[in-house]
């Protein structure tokens, strides 16, 4: 998959962003309802990819019509 990144989005970010708490969020990306993040150092520090996020924000708008 090819991603056009414009940005990283750390979790506190990506939770102020969806509206959604950090446990629920990585709960969700266990289910595979989420977008996962990628390491950033090797390590821990994660980030998404900000296209990624706008486009599951984006599908959750559409669900909800």
């Amino acid at each position: 998959m090819q991603h056009k990144m414009h940005r990283f989005y750390r979790i506190h970010e990506v939770s102020v962003l969806v509206g959604l708490s950090r446990a629920t969020i990585y709960r969700l990306i266990k289910q595979g309802l989420f977008p996962p993040g990628v390491s950033l150092t090797g390590s821990r520090a994660v980030g998404w990819f900000e296209a990624d996020l706008l486009q599951w924000v984006n599908s959750r708008l559409n669900n909800a019509q």
